[in-house]
């Protein structure tokens, strides 16, 4: 637990210097969470190597990931049109977050979240995180407290629609992690094509 302590607290200061308004100006973002990605990534690697074994490449697997990530796409959409009409800040604030990849390669941030940032977030957060917490309390616990901090990780933003929609894609990517852990692959796919379709293809 003290190994999975430490790699959550550098998370916490990782994303803290990213998003947060006081210190999101001293880098950039995108490059940022990729390196900060990986290396999560590895750390929980080098700790836990057996998260491979989850991970099987299948054309159902290919099909899982496709139809999980449509089907959060679409939760966000739908929830969207919700927060804009309940909330005056919704808007603006979904426009700041979209507002991160101004001036950037589309093909670039795709490839980014593609092959990097979205399997290197699952790698940590589910493989590992979620893992190592429902080993220790139960499946259950493990993925309320993994979600948690998972949103937690994203409140240095002061941004509310940022922070729900950590807590609702965890939620999302948790819930399939806690019921099928050996369809990893198909979570991974998920979370890297929903990535992708919401900040470049189909951004909502």
């Amino acid at each position: 637990m003290r190994k999975l302590l430490i790699a959550i607290l550098v998370a916490a200061l990782l994303w803290t210097i990213m998003f947060s308004p006081l210190t999101a100006h001293w880098v950039n973002f995108w490059y940022m969470m990729t390196a900060s990605a990986a290396t999560l990534a590895i750390y929980a690697t080098c700790v836990r190597p057996q998260w491979w074994r989850q991970v099987k490449w299948k054309g159902t697997e290919l099909l899982l990931g496709i139809g999980i990530a449509v089907a959060l796409w679409s939760i966000f959409w739908v929830g969207d049109r919700i927060a804009v009409w309940l909330f005056d800040f919704a808007r603006p604030q979904v426009d700041l977050i979209y507002g991160m990849k101004t001036g950037k390669s589309p093909w670039l941030l795709g490839g980014l979240m593609l092959l990097l940032i979205g399997p290197a977030e699952e790698i940590f957060w589910r493989s590992y995180v979620q893992h190592t917490l429902s080993a220790r309390y139960t499946p259950n616990k493990g993925f309320i407290m993994a979600t948690l901090l998972y949103t937690l990780v994203h409140v240095a933003s002061c941004n509310f629609m940022l922070i729900m929609a950590a807590l609702v894609a965890g939620a999302v990517w948790g819930l399939c992690y806690r019921f099928f852990p050996n369809h990893l692959g198909a979570i991974i796919l998920s979370h890297a094509l929903w990535d992708v379709a919401v900040f470049v293809v189909f951004p909502i």
